[in-house]
Order: C-alpha cells, then structure tokens, then sequence
C-alpha cells in the first residue's frame, strides 16, 4: 500500500478509511449527560450531570488524541480537547 499523505491521515493500520466510528462509552455517557441537563437545569443534580458530561468528554477526547485509529481521530480528538478545556477556563 503506498503511504501517502492521504493514508496517513485517513486509513487505519488495516487500510480502511475511517472517518467515524460507532460511539464508545464515554461519549454515550456524555450524550445522556448532556440531555439529563437540560431537564435539570438548576441545583445539585445539574452540578453533577455537569461534571460528568465534562468528565466523559475530556476522557473521550484524550484517548482519541492519543489512541486513535488515524491522524484524522487524534486531530479529532486534540481539538475536542482544547474546546473542552476552553470552555472550562473562558
């Protein structure tokens, strides 16, 4: 297979083109978080879905970052991170 800019960024090590994948656990976790808070919208219950959404997210994006199956994921995954963490801080 010729290694290519392209397969680089895009193929995984079987040469399959990977774009999206079927969500993993975390990232259901933070889907339901997300949706728990916006019936929660004040109180212990919504600090708690909160920091769960952001917990769930952050473990996402960093195992993307760093155990993606392309460069494409972990690009996915290093922005995903600093948005997360941006929004945290500003």
């Amino acid at each position: 297979m010729e290694n290519s800019l392209f397969d680089k960024v895009f193929r995984d090590r079987d040469g399959n083109i990977v774009i999206a994948q079927p969500p993993n656990p975390p990232l259901i976790a933070w889907g339901v978080a997300s949706l728990l808070k916006l019936v929660f919208n004040s109180g212990q219950i919504y600090t708690g879905l909160d920091l769960l959404a952001f917990g769930c997210i952050f473990t996402w994006a960093w195992e993307e970052l760093f155990q993606g199956v392309n460069y494409f994921r972990r690009g996915l995954g290093l922005i995903a991170l600093i948005g997360v963490l941006g929004s945290r801080i500003f």
